[in-house]
């Protein structure tokens, strides 16, 4: 199969690219126009159009609103509450004493643990030298 690589395409078309450019520097003075003096045109002077005045809009006068009465809410009966029965203790259950059973110790009387010690590091690190022997 044929080898492809961009590579061999980058230089062509930077020349391509490029080369418009060095033709546009010495064309570039003649697109400014020279200075043309343009006769002044009179403008037309049209009348003033006057319209006639609006007339005042007639606001209606206030209007009575009618007192709507409150609607009566009747009473709700009271809803009796249904009484809850108190429980019986439970008696929390106690492991049998088995004879040949190691008592085991509540976690309340273990004793914390202990963390190991930092290790001390020096204060001064010691630093190479950087001469040559």
């Amino acid at each position: 199969m044929a080898y492809f690589s961009a590579r061999s395409l980058i230089l062509p078309l930077l020349l391509v690219t490029l080369l418009p450019m060095i033709y546009n520097v010495n064309s570039v003075d003649a697109r400014h126009p020279l200075e043309i003096t343009l006769p002044e045109i009179p403008q037309p002077q049209l009348p003033k159009v006057e319209l006639p005045p609006f007339p005042k809009p007639e606001l209606p006068k206030k209007l009575e609103v009618l007192a709507i009465p409150e609607p009566e809410i009747p009473e709700v009966p009271a809803i009796p509450q249904p009484e809850i029965p108190e429980f019986p203790e439970i008696p929390k259950p106690e492991l049998p004493n088995i004879p040949g059973m190691p008592s085991f110790p509540s976690v309340l009387q273990l004793p914390k643990a202990t963390l190991p010690a930092k290790p001390s590091l020096p204060r001064e690190f010691p630093t190479p030298s950087t001469t040559n022997p």
